[in-house]
């Protein structure tokens, strides 16, 4: 599920502008996982403009108030998600923790940092879904604490089926403030990309493996 369409279309328009989301067809970008994309996004660039972290963090509270009033806790998944959730946290006056990708090595060997409490209710937040697998790693680690996660929210979505999948198999549901189908609209209407890019971006959107392979 996303925001509304004023909503995602305008935040769109801001990863644009400041480049926390670039698109590049003829020059692949390489994710960790090997992958060649057409797109890449780093949120963590929001932050450090005051009007559109503040946008971000007002379009949370605003959905989090809406679907499930005011949870025990808000949580963020290590690393992107920590800086929003906190902000979000704040905001709402409630507590915050933060989920790591995997357990400390060393001293109490925590994965989850912060105060969380079996029957607490939990809202998740992420910065960027690709396929899920790192964010419901979060969501598992709080249901095994004894939590009851009442869902995740996230700023971007590249809309990946194996996501959706991903989610639905885990129960948990997802909110987005934007996602990649109305990024392309805005990237178009606005032309950060020509006909061409778009339809070398919407193949990469159906089947990201082959269209990656098809650039080694």
């Amino acid at each position: 599920m996303k925001n509304n369409d004023q909503s995602t279309l305008a935040l769109a328009g801001f990863l644009l502008q400041i480049k926390a989301i670039k698109l590049n067809p003829a020059k692949p970008f390489t994710w960790a996982s090997g992958l060649k994309s057409p797109i890449y996004c780093d949120n963590r660039i929001t932050l450090s403009y005051p009007k559109i972290r503040t946008h971000i963090r007002q379009e949370f509270v605003r959905l989090i108030l809406e679907k499930y009033e005011k949870p025990d806790v808000i949580v963020g998944v290590a690393t992107g998600g920590i800086a929003q959730g906190a902000l979000v946290a704040q905001e709402l006056g409630l507590p915050f923790a933060y989920v790591r990708s995997e357990k400390k090595s060393h001293g109490l060997t925590n994965m989850i940092e912060g105060v969380v409490e079996a029957g607490q209710s939990i809202v998740v937040i992420e910065d960027l879904i690709s396929t899920g697998g790192s964010s419901l790693k979060a969501v598992d680690a709080l249901r095994e604490r004894g939590a009851t996660v009442k869902g995740m929210m996230a700023i971007f979505t590249y809309g990946m089926k194996a996501a959706s999948e991903s989610f639905l198999k885990s129960d948990c549901e997802l909110t987005t403030l934007t996602d990649f189908e109305t990024l392309l609209q805005k990237a178009a209407d606005e032309n950060y990309i020509n006909e061409d890019e778009l339809r070398s971006l919407m193949e990469w959107k159906m089947d990201p493996k082959a269209w990656s392979d098809a650039r080694i």
